[in-house]
């Protein structure tokens, strides 16, 4: 069992195909002791921590990726985020009459979401019905449906450890002939739907692939740490309070008796603002806007108006 979260990536070394192993038992348990989950809610949030962490590795970016479930059943929202260096943090919500135990049961007629919010760049996002019988099937016909790189997950968690298996196809390098491409990758396949929950628990990842490919040549590459981590902060919590008014956040303020707190869901961290705060965060963002606005005006000046403050001829100066 690994002693710690971990995510390590594995290549065939004869076929296009590639693979990975997390186990993120650690960060599973500090998720779970922020909320008091019912049983079946920690296994699939478990199970979609372990798919996130996954699917982060499976991408190159820097940024955030989300992965989210959302149905009108029990079970209205599973998600977790995970950043392109594997920190994660997560959160479900359900009803206080919660009723039964699988995903179909739980998520009946549900969407799945997988969000890639870079640190450059357009956000991007993907959704699809929440199909099959478990999330890794769901996992699976969501790259079938979207036409991307053939990919089959194997997942695992039960409110103690979240342990997470995948394998995907890669583009045509070592094997050019599609039928002999289309056959490793069945076989392959074949060989992973042996692994039990006990054995993805209970082996180490170089014992477990060589349990599974033995016959094949496989490179397992080192491995890269997981980690709990929440992104809320006073600063987050006051740029919030800010994107609501400076009246609606003072009418709130009197409201709630001269103290405002915020919440943060994933982690309860609480963050408070009483009057002065208040004032002090909007005297703060009137005077950052207004340095922006004349930065803003500065630049065109530059970029607009010659020494002499006269505005060029665009038909001369292309």
């Amino acid at each position: 069992m690994a002693a710690q979260d971990i995510t390590q990536r594995f290549l065939f070394e004869n076929a296009d195909v590639r693979g990975e192993l997390v186990s993120a038992d650690q960060s599973y348990r500090e998720i779970l002791a922020k909320h008091p989950y019912p049983q079946p809610v920690q296994a699939l949030l478990g199970e979609m921590l372990a798919a996130a962490v996954l699917l982060s590795t499976t991408i190159k970016f820097d940024g955030l990726l989300i992965l989210q479930a959302r149905s009108s059943g029990p079970l209205s929202t599973l998600m977790v985020e995970c950043s392109s260096k594997q920190g994660v943090r997560g959160i479900a919500r359900y009803a206080d009459d919660l009723s039964g135990e699988t995903l179909g049961e739980l998520m009946p007629d549900g969407v799945l979401a997988i969000t890639i919010d870079p640190d450059k760049g357009q956000r991007y996002q993907g959704i699809v019905s929440l199909e099959g019988g478990s999330l890794a099937e769901s996992l699976g016909s969501y790259f079938a449906n979207s036409e991307q790189l053939p990919t089959r997950f194997r997942l695992h968690a039960d409110g103690r450890v979240a342990r997470g298996f995948l394998l995907q196809a890669l583009p045509a390098d070592r094997q050019k002939d599609e039928q002999e491409r289309a056959d490793t990758w069945a076989h392959l396949n074949v060989l992973a739907d042996t692994i039990t929950a006990e054995e993805l628990i209970g082996l180490d990842n170089e014992t477990l692939l060589h349990r599974l490919y033995h016959q094949e040549e496989v490179r397992l590459f080192d491995a890269q740490p997981v980690h709990f981590e929440c992104s809320c902060s006073m600063e987050r919590s006051g740029n919030a309070l800010v994107s609501l008014g400076q009246d609606d956040v003072l009418a709130l303020l009197e409201e709630q008796g001269g103290e405002i707190t915020v919440d943060c869901q994933f982690c309860n961290s609480r963050y408070r603002f009483d009057e002065p705060a208040v004032q002090a965060l909007f005297l703060f963002f009137g005077i950052m806007a207004r340095l922006r606005a004349e930065s803003a005006l500065s630049q065109w000046t530059k970029t607009n108006l010659n020494p002499h403050g006269l505005r060029p001829n665009r038909s001369v100066f292309r």
